[in-house]
């Protein structure tokens, strides 16, 4: 691991349109992604880790982004033959997709973990920077509603997050460990970036990790968050409501509380300038500007602002 890198801790779409934006500021090779494992799954016995690879095909130029998850010009004719043999056909895998999934579970059971499967993947991609699982252990986010406890993608793809949550835990995460190259990317990092991904079921997992946790209060770089909020709503999914839930006010300001132990400064819309007073008084630093990433152009002139706050 070098010195002079970017640590980025990621989960889902919103990271992956930022690291599009942050590899036309910085060198992609000095780029490190630590992203979310809360959400893999099963499917039809294969292991599926859904923020992996959106950031694996983000990074490749590979994923299809108005969807916001797989790959570009995708099929579903296996998933229309699973339908009919009558196997569950909500988590809706490709063609091209389930590449990638036999073979992560292929690698997996012939003993690697899913860190050196995970750089196999990224590298046959031609991905430069270093994407790193959370964690090699088992971390599932679980929901639990009025209905009962599901997985998260339960509750997220096949129950369109509809149901009522009571709250959200993170099973496995108190027995999980970090690998080594995570906690020195972290500790040696020249900025820390908390992409603007869910607070709850994104960034959360990764935290629950406690030696991530204690990495990031003591590292010596800046820790930047983006917020994933502007007002009172997400730029997608269900992170208000799952917000809401955990008992975190749906704001930046809340965004900020879920970080307050080792967050420096928080980059928020100027819609929410008004704010900025109330989560200084936090004693954490807020910086303004437009976080709205429309297109590829949007998102550079995001990571060019963020990547600057090293200086402060």
């Amino acid at each position: 691991m070098t010195a002079a890198h970017y640590t980025v801790l990621a989960g889902g779409t919103g990271a992956a349109k930022f690291l599009r934006g942050l590899v036309r500021v910085v060198p992609e090779e000095d780029i490190h992604v630590i992203v979310n494992v809360g959400d893999d799954t099963n499917v039809w016995g294969l292991h599926v880790s859904p923020d992996i690879d959106s950031i694996m095909y983000g990074l490749a130029g590979r994923l299809e982004t108005q969807r916001g998850w797989g790959l570009r010009d995708e099929t579903f004719r296996c998933l229309e033959e699973m339908g009919r043999y009558g196997m569950p056909d909500w988590f809706r895998l490709g063609d091209r997709d389930l590449a990638t999934h036999i073979a992560r579970t292929e690698l997996l059971r012939s003993g690697n973990t899913l860190s050196e499967v995970t750089a196999r993947l990224a590298k046959s991609m031609g991905i430069e920077a270093a994407i790193l699982p959370a964690t090699d252990d088992a971390v599932r986010t679980k929901i639990e509603t009025i209905q009962g406890t599901l997985d998260f993608q339960e509750f997220f793809v096949r129950e369109h997050w509809q149901p009522e949550v009571r709250s959200v835990t993170y099973a496995g995460a108190e027995e999980a460990r970090a690998r080594a190259t995570v906690l020195s990317s972290i500790r040696e990092s020249r900025l820390v970036i908390i992409a603007p991904s869910n607070p709850i079921t994104s960034i959360g997992p990764i935290l629950a990790i406690h030696d991530i946790r204690d990495a990031l209060r003591c590292t010596r770089a800046e820790v930047v968050a983006i917020s994933p909020l502007i007002g009172h709503a997400a730029f997608s999914g269900p992170a208000a409501k799952l917000m809401e839930a955990c008992g975190y006010e749906v704001s930046p300001s809340g965004v900020a509380r879920c970080y307050h132990d080792f967050l420096d400064n928080i980059v928020i819309d100027v819609q929410d300038a008004a704010l900025a007073a109330s989560i200084r008084y936090e004693t954490i630093g807020v910086q303004i500007t437009d976080i709205l990433m429309s297109d590829d152009a949007a998102a550079t002139r995001l990571a060019e602002f963020v990547v600057q706050l090293e200086q402060l």
